[in-house]
């Protein structure tokens, strides 16, 4: 340690004769600037990084899961987003044919208890005598969520539940948007369906449109009663439900955790369209659904409760369950009344945790899953500290919580960063959306926050307003400055994520977002791919380092050892961000050796940044601006290491000339190659 530090005091010095010569000249300075880091690979400056620091946050927003994620492709597929009176509106079912050849209606006559709106279709026309139905026939049409997205050569299963006083001769097609080209079609002929009958049948795909329909049509005169009429892929991720696409390019962040399922979204405008967890398990069918009425729109609930966990399972992150705790926008029930609520959410543990055998255990078994899931982080509200009855609502559920289950860790929203909370709580909720100078700027937040006590999960963070625009490369500098500060005090943070994760481009309520998606296609915004950069720093070491330079407002560094699955060897990451308008030729010493002067380090370094600072990505341009890595040894012999003008770099590499020590890693080698 004595001699690392005389060496930097050496280099320090000489630093600032360079600047000294370099202040001669304005010009110079603006044109070219030098900065130095000196990172310390001694054991007893490192810290471990916690195996959860980044994650991902997942909200029922801008349609991430009814039209996104969740691969459902018919929307209102229940007929109960008009309400559980009659008549109601079924939108955005639409008819074909008009009021001479069928009358549209809804009634009370499901055969499920929970949601009990069907659509009556009573036809006037047949296919003999005076009326006869147009070509085609008669009937609905579903258009999915904005379109459906029909490939040619895969199959999609329809399910849906249909009654009749008579028999029926239905025709069910998959067309393009106009209804004229048929993709796929299949008949239902039956004459015993006075009861309610499930009728199934998988449709092939002859065609593609990615805004096609679902076609429910007859030319037969009678009435018939529809009710949960569903179209899925039959080709979701492990049969899960999920689509794929957007799955997978979820699971490239590799996640450690995933906060589900809100947001205001548990919160609701009024308790009555809350979360309500029970609501959204069991068989598909019978989920009554509900009106989302923080960001406007019905869900049928297909991605619930259980759905969530399965999610988390597939991406291989913890679930943070977030849970109503009787606090809303508007309304909140008083401390002396929540008990009810707190024994809703003992019973969604145990629906989560419970021995099959259990009551609520035994509901997760009989839906594909007798082992438990591995919940152990839940978050009691969203942003609701400072409401009247908050602390005494939170302190009766983190009293049941913890006597029934001691090992979970219960996160409170009260942010304990400024002053101690006065509560128990494992963890507090951070949440910050703000300007890009201002996020750039809280890349400190964090530097004099006590030790001591719960850590901060910073749940919800992000660049909005003019500076976010739908996604820009500005946004995502200023994030990446402020994560690599969330980076750096990993001894006081135990958990971040960006939000929100999704946004359907029909449906940007909020705006900006990780992911952008129609019914087809997808990318990912520059503040998706900043996260890229973070991907190894679960579990990894945080080197001591120190940034030295003139521009410093301006930079901020962090220094990581992280251990790559695909060779299992170890590698230092420098990770660096610039958010001045100069480039910065960098200079990195570790232990006192300078990084550029030693041979065969495979170096490699990946790169985000564009032409100007509000470059976004689109559907027409989806890689504009992602990150690009390139070999610092192509050119050969010694090669400065220079920044561009705002910009996110990484180094990665390899030396044999110097070891380092993995902290809390007990399976590795005492000592690796850098």
């Amino acid at each position: 340690m004595g001699s690392n530090s005389a060496i930097y005091s050496i280099l320090f010095f000489f630093f600032i004769v360079l600047n000294a010569v370099c202040q001669s000249s304005a010009t110079e300075i603006e044109e070219s600037q030098t900065a130095l880091l000196f990172v310390n690979s001694s054991e007893t400056s490192a810290k471990k990084i916690p195996e959860t620091l980044f994650g991902i946050f997942f909200e029922e927003i801008n349609h991430a899961g009814a039209g996104g994620l969740w691969a459902e492709l018919v929307s209102n597929r229940g007929f109960e987003a008009g309400g559980p009176n009659t008549p109601s509106n079924i939108d955005p079912w639409s008819i074909i044919g008009d009021e001479s050849s069928l009358i549209v209606s809804t009634e009370r006559a499901s055969c499920f208890p929970r949601n009990k709106i069907a659509l009556r279709m009573e036809v006037l026309c047949d296919n003999e005598g005076t009326s006869i139905c147009p070509a085609g026939g008669v009937g609905i049409y579903n258009p999915g969520f904005w379109g459906m997205n029909i490939e040619k050569g895969k199959t999609y299963k329809l399910v849906l539940y249909v009654r009749s006083e008579g028999s029926i001769d239905l025709s069910v097609s998959l067309t393009g948007s106009n209804g004229l080209q048929t993709l796929a079609t299949a008949n239902f002929k039956d004459s015993h369906v006075l009861n309610w009958t499930k009728m199934e049948v998988l449709l092939h795909a002859q065609g593609a449109d990615a805004k096609s329909r679902l076609q429910l049509t007859t030319t037969k005169k009678g009435v018939i009663w529809f009710d949960q009429v569903s179209l899925m892929p039959t080709d979701t991720y492990k049969g899960h439900g999920f689509r794929n696409d957007l799955f997978e390019m979820t699971k490239d962040l590799r996640p450690a955790f995933i906060r589900f399922p809100g947001g205001c979204f548990v919160e609701g405008e009024w308790l009555r369209n809350a979360f309500r967890w029970k609501e959204t398990v069991g068989p598909w069918e019978e989920r009554p659904g509900h009106f989302g009425d923080v960001w406007h729109y019905w869900t049928d609930d297909g991605l619930g409760h259980f759905e969530f966990l399965q999610l988390a399972e597939d991406l291989d992150a913890a679930p943070v369950w977030v849970f109503n705790n009787g606090v809303s926008h508007n309304d909140q029930v008083d401390t002396s009344s929540v008990l009810p609520f707190v024994q809703e959410i003992l019973d969604g543990i145990e629906f989560a945790r419970g021995d099959p055998q259990s009551k609520w255990g035994s509901l997760r078994a009989s839906m594909g899953h007798p082992e438990p899931f591995d919940l152990k982080y839940v978050a009691v509200g969203n942003e609701d500290c400072g409401k009247k009855n908050y602390i005494g609502n939170y302190l009766k559920f983190y009293n049941a919580i913890k006597n029934a289950y001691p090992d979970i860790k219960i996160i409170s929203n009260c942010d304990g960063s400024s002053k101690p909370l006065d509560h128990p709580a494992d963890m507090y909720d951070y949440h910050i959306y703000t300007g890009a100078n201002n996020m750039f700027s809280s890349a400190r937040k964090f530097d004099q926050v006590s030790r001591n006590g719960p850590k901060a999960f910073v749940s919800e963070y992000a660049v909005n307003g003019d500076d976010a625009g739908k996604g820009s490369l500005l946004a995502a500098l200023a994030e990446a400055g402020f994560v690599i500060g969330l980076e750096r005090n990993c001894d006081a943070i135990e958990m971040a994520s960006y939000a929100p994760l999704f946004v359907n481009n029909n449906d940007r309520t909020w705006s900006p977002d990780a992911i952008v998606f129609d019914s087809a296609q997808m990318y990912g915004t520059p503040s998706y791919w900043m996260q890229h950069f973070f991907r190894e720093s679960n579990g990894a070491t945080l080197l001591s380092s120190t940034l030295q330079a003139n521009s410093s407002s301006s930079l901020i560094a962090s220094a990581i050892v992280w251990k790559n699955s695909e060779d299992s060897k170890k590698y230092i990451r420098i990770k660096v961000v610039n958010f001045g308008s100069n480039n910065v030729t960098l200079k990195i010493f570790i232990d006192g050796l300078e990084l550029n002067s030693v041979p065969s380090l495979g170096l490699t370094k990946t790169e985000l940044t564009s032409s100007n600072l509000k470059d976004e990505n689109s559907f027409q341009a989806p890689k504009k601006v992602t990150p690009v890595k390139t070999s610092m040894e192509e050119a050969g012999g010694k090669k400065d290491i220079v920044l561009s003008p705002h910009s996110f770099t990484s180094f990665d590499f390899l030396s044999k000339s110097n070891y380092i020590q993995i902290v809390g890693s007990d399976n590795a080698d005492k000592y690796s190659p850098y």
